[in-house]
């Protein structure tokens, strides 16, 4: 198939491109009342076999994604940002009973393969986890405290993740 230079130099706006999901009229209402939670891990290239077990567990547990995207990172070097080299994979999976509890689970394979989970989605993510999966969470921690001694400036995530304790 030979593109025209018309498809190729396509241009579209900020808003569909990173927002597609709002040309759908109450998108939302698809995961239920209860919403849902969305759940990212990045694993190392060479833990492919983690990626695999992860997907295979989901499908095991009849847990399924209306929303998962799928990419691999390059090389990264950073205090405490979420990319690094490997693959991350992105899901939105509908609330339900025994959720959290299962999401655990998936957390210590995360773990287990060299991982870490996404912070800036997280929604239930316990303070030992965060800790094994951010080599220079300490490091990041004495900055906070540098500039922030008292723990005044806070949020509900940071209070949970133990990240404002001066």
């Amino acid at each position: 198939m030979v593109r025209t230079s018309s498809e190729i130099n396509n241009v579209v706006g900020y808003e569909p491109f990173f927002y597609p999901l709002d040309a759908i009229l109450n998108w939302n209402r698809g995961y239920g009342k209860k919403g849902f939670i969305q759940y990212q891990f990045v694993l190392p290239m060479e833990a492919k076999a983690g990626l695999v077990e992860i997907i295979r567990r989901l499908s095991d547990k009849g847990i399924g994604s209306f929303l998962a995207v799928l990419k691999v990172f390059g090389q990264q070097e950073s205090l405490i940002s979420f990319p690094k080299e490997g693959y991350t994979l992105a899901l939105d999976i509908p609330v339900r009973p025994g959720l959290f509890e299962f999401l655990d689970e998936l957390d210590k394979i995360v773990l287990q393969y060299g991982g870490r989970l996404y912070m800036s989605k997280d929604a239930r993510m316990k303070p030992e986890v965060l800790k094994a999966g951010y080599p220079r969470l300490e490091e990041f921690n004495s900055i906070v405290r540098k500039f922030n001694p008292d723990g005044k400036i806070k949020s509900h995530q940071s209070d949970r993740l133990l990240l404002t304790t001066p």
